[in-house]
């Protein structure tokens, strides 16, 4: 099985149109929920980790023109498997800086872990820094771009490769 297939599905990738960080956690937990993939407590705890260890991501580093991202996760314990949840925001969100916790950032796309197990989430977070890194930054600008969830799935598929 490919890791796109054990860490992505079609169905669990999502467009959102809300303007606010805590919006789009409720949007999501909502439909995570009714999917089985957390617990009911999912939410109140990855607003609460995300206040205490922002997740916030700028990508100037690697593309001048890439927008900033966020990588939102929690406990393992109110998570039911381990996937990663494409968010594309389709309009600007406010996250905090994970390197620099006082600075705002305007974060397009969110690469949320669900992880079951506590002890991979180095190795998934690491997994999605090397796909940023190994993308052509006019191709990874394209991708952050998209608006159609089939779109984001088959790109992920086709560059989403190695094994962790």
């Amino acid at each position: 099985m490919s890791v796109c297939n054990r860490l992505f599905s079609s169905e669990h990738i999502y467009i959102s149109n809300q303007q606010d960080q805590i919006k789009v956690f409720e949007e999501v937990a909502q439909k995570l929920v009714e999917a089985n993939l957390v617990t009911d407590d999912f939410l109140n705890n990855l607003v609460e980790r995300e206040s205490n260890y922002p997740t916030g991501l700028s990508l100037k580093p690697v593309g001048a023109q890439l927008p900033d991202i966020a990588i939102p996760h929690t406990e393992s314990e109110f998570v039911k498997v381990t996937k990663i949840v494409p968010i594309k925001l389709v309009h600007p969100v406010k996250f905090k800086n994970m390197l620099n916790p006082s600075e705002e950032l305007d974060v397009s796309f969110l690469f949320m872990i669900l992880n079951k197990n506590g002890q991979a989430q180095t190795a998934i977070l690491a997994k999605i820094m090397d796909f940023i890194n190994a993308q052509d930054p006019t191709k990874l600008q394209e991708f952050f771009g998209y608006t159609d969830q089939a779109m984001v799935f088959e790109f992920l598929k086709t560059n989403f490769k190695e094994e962790f």
